[in-house]
């Protein structure tokens, strides 16, 4: 989770021109269809479609005989003929890509595999060029899921003696999402052209070839590559002129990343006392405990439930006199209620059903087993009783499988989060009889959705910063779900941690981090971050750990395998670290 970024993290739009450039788009092109992942999802000549602006928000939404949806639109940019939408899916942390198409026909399976094909034969005409003295070999995009290789992916050797690279190219018409992947293809592709040469042939290194000005990020990525175990190089193709441009990956000077000061929790929730109030009264009482309270801003604090926001309170100006007021909204954007008068017992009941379903359960097998457990060890237990007889019990008769249950489902990763967040000493420990010598976790230096980068894709929030017992920052990049670019993408944020640590200290003596207001009274180290990767053990890709290999040594990375029933309580089954 790679996720799609912004269709370009250099332009920033306001609502009206993002709705100004879809209207236009589709009065200019009446035949226009909406793909997602080359896919149409609706035909608007019989779809029917509305734009609304939300203070800074666009929503779009699409209905049909077949289907309906919602999106909020955070950006809308032209490309070769197309109209291409940042879009956020209820309920999704992530943005999807959709594009609007002159016609339905504009991207058919066809099409798309024909545009493949021209590609891989204008890599056949440009590496020659650049490279006389090697020979362009077996060049294809064919599907190999055994090895995680999609057809997006132009892949193939270099050829001179018993020397060889391995190449992976990718075109312009791809998606930023696909583009943005490529390195984590290319270490994959690399590895596999070595397993296949059983030592017949040296593979000296990797060349990997994007569009014109798309390398930024990959450029960031493979400065952070081990050039001990391979050598690394970047071009960027130019279709028009069918030449490839290196690119200089030692050049870090360029990253584009903002740390936010940490407002202080204490001091601002203080202003959301009567929220915090209110809220709590439209709650089961028992339940008040379960809810989390975390600040998006200093007039902005969010309710939410094992990871998902359910409300939100807002200081606002009164357009009457002035007066600073408190405005409260029910739900997730852009679907969500302001609270009134009126709602209020509605909004309460259905708090209620969110609180019932989106709750740890005990799967099926472990019931009695638990209930025995439960009852052998209660007078030592000190839950609440209903804690224990909730758990204990099976699920209600309306939802008999809660795994099944869409609230229960939603946004696991952010549930994992919460869980890590409120208990990150739970990471120390490990069923192995001999742990990693690493320093411990500090439980009480923690900190939750870090806005950490700025222009380099859409996941501009770390998950989880904290700090180890050596005074060592820990950057926590979870994943509740397959993810094939889950070491890059904690990656990314590695490296941005590292480049706000490594900013010279201020006149007083305090590094970025102090400036901050993040971790007061705790003396940091100057070495390098750590890098967490966390994740459900049945849920780790396989290409994971291989890529992992490829990591240059200063970036010292754990990979931690929790076991699957994490919701209940965090264990973890196995870990992994790099060799120091």
């Amino acid at each position: 989770m790679s996720p799609p970024r912004a269709p370009s993290a250099d332009v920033t739009q306001s609502p009206e021109q993002i709705v100004q450039a879809i209207t236009s788009y589709i009065a200019e092109n009446p035949t226009a269809a909406i793909l997602e992942d080359g896919r149409v999802l609706f035909d608007l000549t019989t779809a029917q479609h509305e734009l609304r602006i939300t203070g800074r928000n666009v929503t779009l939404q699409l209905w049909s005989d077949e289907a309906n949806i919602t999106r909020r639109i955070t950006a809308a940019m032209p490309r070769a003929g197309t109209l291409r939408l940042d879009s956020w899916r209820f309920g999704q942390a992530q943005s999807k890509l959709l594009e609007l198409v002159p016609t339905r026909t504009s991207r058919t399976p066809t099409t798309r595999d024909t545009a493949r094909q021209r590609y891989i034969k204008l890599l056949e005409r440009a590496l020659p060029r650049a490279f006389p003295d090697y020979t362009p070999e077996a060049f294809r995009s064919s599907m190999d899921l055994e090895k995680s290789f999609g057809p997006a992916y132009a892949r193939g050797t270099l050829l001179r003696g018993n020397q060889a690279w391995a190449v992976i190219g990718v075109s312009e018409h791809e998606s930023p999402a696909t583009i943005d992947g490529i390195l984590t293809l290319g270490i994959l592709w690399l590895h596999d052209c070595r397993e296949r040469s059983a030592g017949k042939r040296l593979i000296q290194g990797l060349k990997v070839i994007v569009p014109q000005g798309t390398a930024q990020l990959t450029a960031a990525r493979m400065a952070w590559l081990n050039s001990s175990t391979a050598k690394w190089e970047l071009y960027e193709l130019d279709a028009r002129t069918e030449e490839l441009s290196p690119r200089d990956i030692t050049d870090q000077g360029n990253i584009r990343s903002a740390l936010i000061h940490h407002v202080d929790p204490t001091n601002a929730r203080e202003r959301f006392a009567e929220a915090i109030e209110d809220i709590t009264s439209l709650i089961p009482a028992h339940e008040a405990s379960r809810v989390e309270h975390r600040l998006r801003s200093t007039h902005e604090l969010a309710f939410l439930l094992h990871g998902f926001e359910f409300a939100r309170a807002r200081i606002r100006t009164s357009n009457e006199n002035f007066n600073r007021v408190v405005h409260l909204t029910i739900g997730a954007e852009p679907e969500a209620q302001s609270l009134s008068r009126e709602n209020r017992e509605a909004l309460k009941s259905t708090l209620a059903d969110l609180f019932a379903r989106r709750r740890p359960f005990i799967p099926a097998t472990d019931y009695g087993r638990r209930a025995t457990h439960e009852h052998i060890g209660s007078a030592a237990n000190t839950r609440p009783a209903h804690s224990r007889l909730e758990i204990a019990s099976p699920p209600r008769a309306r939802h008999q499988n809660p795994a099944k249950d869409p609230l229960y489902r939603a946004q696991p990763e952010r549930w994992l989060e919460s869980v890590l967040f409120r208990d990150l000493s739970s990471l120390n420990r490990v069923a192995e009889p001999t742990p990693p010598i690493i320093p411990r976790l500090d439980a009480h230096h923690v900190y939750s959705q870090v806005p950490a980068i700025v222009g380099a894709s859409d996941r501009g929030l770390l998950d989880l910063l904290g700090v180890t017992a050596d005074g060592r920052l820990a950057v926590i990049e979870l994943k509740a779900d397959d993810d094939l670019h889950f070491a890059l993408q904690g990656l990314d944020y590695w490296v941005r941690i590292r480049h706000h640590h490594a900013q010279p200290l201020d006149h007083t003596g305090c590094n970025t981090f102090h400036q901050h207001g993040y971790f007061r009274g705790v003396e940091l180290s100057t070495l390098p971050p750590r890098l967490y990767l966390i994740a459900p053990a049945l849920h780790i890709h396989p290409a994971t750990e291989t890529v992992l290999r490829y990591l240059a040594p200063q970036v010292e990375w754990q990979l931690l395998a929790l076991d699957e029933r994490w919701r209940q309580q965090i264990r973890v089954v196995w870990r992994k670290q790099n060799k120091q």
